[in-house]
């Protein structure tokens, strides 16, 4: 179906981002699949970036679509994000190993409802240390990673909707919706800490990203 498009004109590619491949990696080989068709300097990019252990809608913008970056960034994105709740790790997903555990057993449907409602709205939300965020030139997960503290600034971000799917401690699925730059990390972190249990992420799929949806995506195969 590619056949007949000029991709120098500008061409916004949806892909489903495989578990374990960086946004840069997918990058890579599109540009490689492009080089086998004739565009040997095209120019290509991504908006808006997922974690190498997330999945989902990746937006490829080649040629003239790298102008439309920023545009497509700030579009919604919805979210589904497994959590198991009474363990933390690190950088709050699999990333790292467990450091700790809690009590999880007094966590009720009920109660995961109420405190992903009081979660929904404008707020200030603190990234988490492992992140790619740009400090003083370098990303922090390298401070992280060196063991040195900074200070991570908040950014505004606006929660939708965030609502239960699946309850089965210590696992929960919820779905979210919110504005760009959110990390959903940060919402597992923050869940946790209102339920009174730690919890990392255990899965996490983009379904949506502005009009772009999962299930339009291209597989890199």
């Amino acid at each position: 179906m590619f056949e007949n498009i000029d991709f120098e004109a500008g061409y916004v590619l949806p892909v489903d981002k495989p578990y374990g491949w960086t946004s840069s990696d997918v990058v890579r080989k599109v540009k490689v699949q492009l080089r086998r068709i004739g565009y040997r300097k095209i120019k290509i990019g991504h908006a808006g970036t997922l974690d190498p252990l997330a999945t989902g809608v990746l937006l490829i913008c080649i040629g003239r679509a790298t102008k439309r970056v920023e545009e497509l960034q700030s579009g919604e994105k919805e979210y589904v994000a497994e959590i198991e709740l009474g363990a933390t790790t690190p950088s709050y997903d699999l990333e790292h190993p467990v450091d700790q555990r809690y009590p999880y057993d007094h966590i009720t449907r009920e109660k995961v409802e109420k405190a992903l409602a009081a979660m929904e709205g404008e707020q200030d939300q603190v990234p988490p240390v492992y992140s790619a965020k740009q400090i003083d030139g370098k990303r922090a997960y390298e401070y992280a990673r060196e063991g040195l503290e900074v200070e991570m600034k908040k950014a505004h971000v606006t929660i939708y909707e965030a609502r239960l799917l699946l309850l089965e401690l210590p696992k929960a699925v919820i779905s979210i919706r919110c504005s760009k730059g959110t990390y959903i990390r940060s919402i597992a972190r923050d869940l946790d800490v209102e339920l009174g249990s730690g919890g990392h992420l255990t899965g996490l799929r983009r379904t949506r990203s502005g009009n772009y949806r999962a299930e339009e995506c291209f597989s890199l195969e």
